[in-house]
């Protein structure tokens, strides 16, 4: 009897399909083979203002070793069937675990979630794309190891590989993800094993400690793209310091954006202040506890009286700068009288952990500033309900008069399709990543349809005036990969024949078919 599918990969046809699960099934086990409606609802669930029918996979498969994802590959290959490869999936704002286009395969490597090696005095890890932050948190802890993990806001649900391998942040001075891994382990399409770096050496003990090898280096060719499965990732991990002091400066008004960046930009820079500082809205921070209609339930974004109201009773500012310091008693009471004399000077009110430890928002950033679980954050898909969450990623140059034009062109294009701005900055070194979640109600089909529109008018202002999109949900990646020019499309594009000549390695993904 012939198997009933949500969707079938292109090209083939029911029976076709069944009878390649059957070989994926002799491959990995029945039970890692999943193709009903019911056991593929966690990959079809999307928050994205797209149709679930766009990203609806055929099936999924969860192999546990890298010898099975070979012979997956192998069979993949010969048949033209394409894999969608998550680690974990919970990029909830850019996707989540489902594919690109309909009918691709989604290839969920869970299963493969072992710490390979933790080395306390050289701060290594090796961990497969199945580790999450939780996991490796809860191993370093049971062991008493002297380190600190780098984390972004899913924290406990997310993993290393997948985060690392999309670029992503954290908040400690580890916080540039990519930059502090070391060596990947990666299964070409062609089923080949290449590993980066040091790791093709034999018997190399250097794999994760010198991340360059000879020649040109290959690290960033699998990280944002489809060339190959990372199976294996190095990772930098944080000593951990003899102290820690976090805090928070609090701005009350909306321009404000202008002298906090100009603040806090040469801090940074010197590495005065060593973590990835975060300037976060009233309403980012308001809308990880409170709900919208509380405080407002009218037509069109939230008015600016009912954002102070909001202020006034939970003792927020319209920006929120959290940052910490660390290292040893000494080294921190040096930078504290630094970095408190500027910050006075600027007019904004700081507040350490003795003051603000109460506050839930505050535990939140303290316990990410320092590498611990915390999934506070999404508290924010409640502030409107419904469901529907994109994050819009530009990137800008750290000075002041770049975040207050980004900041005020997303305020009028959120505001002309009835959205409020809820926004961050995560500053970099020289760079600021503008963190803006679009929060909509993804069952009403008239507002989702708007929430489309919206973004679409995002991508296209932010791009004209110069700003490129670093990060991207899987229903705009032709969109924002067309941003960045014809030869840059070429070149990716012949990288990915070169080594994935059936193009069955995620098609589609950052718009590399």
């Amino acid at each position: 009897m012939t198997e009933s599918f949500i969707a079938l990969p292109p090209g083939l046809d029911a029976p076709a399909f069944s009878r390649v699960l059957a070989r994926l099934r002799d491959i990995v086990g029945e039970a890692n083979v999943l193709a009903t409606a019911e056991r593929l609802a966690p990959y079809t669930k999307i928050m994205i203002p797209a149709d679930t029918d766009a990203h609806t996979p055929s099936a999924a498969l969860m192999p546990a070793s890298v010898e099975q994802v070979q012979q997956i590959l192998a069979v993949c290959n010969e048949v033209k069937v394409p894999l969608w490869p998550i680690s974990t999936g919970k990029n909830l704002g850019y996707g989540s675990a489902a594919p690109a286009t309909r009918g691709q395969v989604v290839l969920d490597l869970k299963r493969m979630n072992r710490i390979l090696e933790v080395d306390a005095d050289l701060c290594t890890a090796l961990v497969e794309p199945g580790v999450t932050y939780q996991q490796l948190h809860d191993y370093i802890r049971e062991r008493n190891l002297p380190l600190w993990l780098s984390c972004p806001a899913p924290s406990a649900i997310a993993g290393p590989v997948g985060n690392t391998l999309d670029r992503g942040v954290g908040y400690t001075p580890y916080g540039e993800h990519f930059l502090f891994s070391c060596g990947m382990e990666v299964v070409l399409a062609t089923g080949e094993i290449l590993r980066t770096g040091m790791g093709s050496i034999p018997n190399s003990n250097t794999w994760q400690v010198f991340k360059w090898g000879y020649g040109p280096y290959l690290d960033g060719l699998f990280t944002q793209s489809n060339y190959g499965i990372v199976t294996k990732l190095g990772l930098w991990l944080m000593p951990a310091p003899p102290a820690f002091k976090p805090f928070v400066v609090r701005y009350d008004h909306e321009a404000d954006i202008e002298k906090i960046v100009e603040t806090i930009r040469p801090l940074r820079i010197a590495n005065v202040i060593p973590n990835a500082i975060v300037i976060a809205s009233a309403l980012w921070e308001a809308g990880t506890f409170l709900r919208r209609h509380d405080y407002y339930d009218g037509d069109g974004s939230i008015p600016d009286d009912a954002v102070r109201r909001i202020m006034r009773e939970q003792g927020l500012g319209w920006w929120n700068v959290y940052a910490a310091l660390y290292g040893t008693p000494e080294q921190i009471e040096v930078n504290w009288r630094i970095v408190s004399a500027v910050i006075s000077a600027s007019g904004g009110v700081l507040e350490t952990e003795a003051e603000a430890g109460a506050s839930p928002v505050f535990r939140y950033r303290r316990d990410l500033m320092r590498g611990d679980m915390n999934l506070q954050e999404f508290g924010l898909y409640n502030w409107r309900g419904g469901g529907g969450s994109a994050w819009f990623a530009p990137v800008s140059q750290s000075r002041g008069s770049e975040t207050l034009n980004q900041m005020a062109l997303a305020r009028r294009i959120l505001g002309d399709y009835g959205f409020d701005y809820v926004g961050e900055f995560i500053v970099g070194w020289r760079d600021m990543h503008h963190i803006i979640d679009l929060l909509f109600d993804r069952t009403d089909a008239s507002e989702m349809k708007r929430a489309h529109t919206c973004f679409e008018r995002l991508l296209a202002e932010f791009t004209q005036a110069g700003y490129g999109t670093y990060r991207v949900n899987t229903a705009f990646m032709a969109q924002v990969a067309d941003t960045y020019g014809e030869t840059q499309k070429v070149v990716k594009q012949r990288l990915k024949r070169a080594l994935d000549p059936n193009g069955i390695i995620a098609p589609g993904k950052s718009g590399i078919v």
